[in-house]
């Protein structure tokens, strides 16, 4: 089975829980062109949250999720209030959902975590996932080591539930690779930021737009919170510092508020301009809809290739 077969929509596409970025417009848009729209609770308080799922039932009447981040403060209210309104689907991140799967599942949600390791898989099949994303260090913002090619075929290997890929995926020969690892569907994050229905600054997408394939660079590695981003003047003092032995408080200047000046106030120079190793990929600013259709008829070209 599919992803799209699984979730009832066109696409085998889930769009990527981006915090800051990923609001109940947004991914009413996604869904709306066929894929399946997540709200990304990061950065956000639970009322915000409620407003922004009620948001995206105004405008699509297909199916959507919500991406909870784990640590945030307010994830048992989160927890408690997308029950609350309705959400039939929830992605996790930043730690185990397994204290609110009995919930969950009473009112039928589907439970679909975000791993970077088959331990961790093993872990979220055992408290009732219904499928895992396995998320490749390609992929934008908070990373793990492992590579997409490596680690969804061992993820597939692992466990029996439903396996959905993530990082370095931007068109249809990289759909096609997902496919052929065992992947039922796949998440995209970096090449839906140069749609013209993304809410970022249109210079954070410019930057994307003129971005190369090497341009990139993972911050907080030594520290033990590793994020990719394009790489600017911030991303590189926060490096030079880094590796010169500065301790957490010193590095949070750079970081602190850093993703929202880059979303919100189009600052490329000291903004978190949150990218994937796929920025290079990047060509124009186009309709989800467009994307979407480009990909999948990419999948089927290469596909006839073969």
């Amino acid at each position: 089975m599919r992803l799209n077969e699984m979730l009832g929509i066109k696409y085998p596409f889930i769009q990527g829980g981006m915090a800051n970025i990923a609001t109940g417009e947004f991914a009413a848009a996604v869904s709306n062109a066929g894929g399946l729209g997540l709200i990304g609770a990061g950065g956000m308080n639970t009322e915000q949250l409620r407003e922004e799922i009620r948001r995206c039932k105004e405008l699509t009447d297909k199916p959507f999720g919500v991406n909870l981040m784990l640590m945030n403060p307010a994830v048992n209210e989160m927890a408690e209030m997308i029950v609350e309104e309705g959400v039939k689907i929830v992605t996790t991140g930043a730690g185990s959902p397994a204290k609110y799967m009995p919930l969950w599942k009473e009112h039928g949600m589907m439970v679909i975590p975000v791993v970077s390791s088959s331990i961790l898989a093993i872990k979220m099949e055992r408290c009732g996932a219904d499928a895992v994303i396995a998320e490749g260090t390609e992929s934008g913002g908070h990373v793990g080591e492992m590579t997409t090619m490596a680690l969804v075929p061992k993820i597939v290997d692992t466990v029996s539930i439903p396996v959905i890929a993530a990082g370095g995926i931007a068109d249809g020969r990289q759909l096609t690779a997902a496919f052929a690892l065992g992947a039922i569907g796949v998440q995209l994050g970096t090449c839906l930021l140069s749609s013209e229905e993304c809410p970022i600054h249109p210079a954070y997408k410019e930057a994307l737009l003129k971005a190369k394939d090497n341009d990139t660079i993972v911050t907080g590695r030594i520290a033990g919170t590793p994020v990719r981003i394009l790489k600017n003047k911030m991303a590189r003092e926060y490096v030079k510092q880094e590796r010169a032995g500065a301790d957490k408080m010193e590095l949070e200047k750079y970081t602190l508020g850093s993703l929202r000046r880059a979303v919100f106030e189009g600052d490329t120079k000291m903004g978190s301009l949150m990218a994937g190793q796929v920025v290079g990929q990047l060509q124009e600013i186009r309709p989800i809809a467009d994307i979407f259709k480009d990909m999948y008829e990419g999948y089927q070209k290469t596909i006839g290739n073969l």
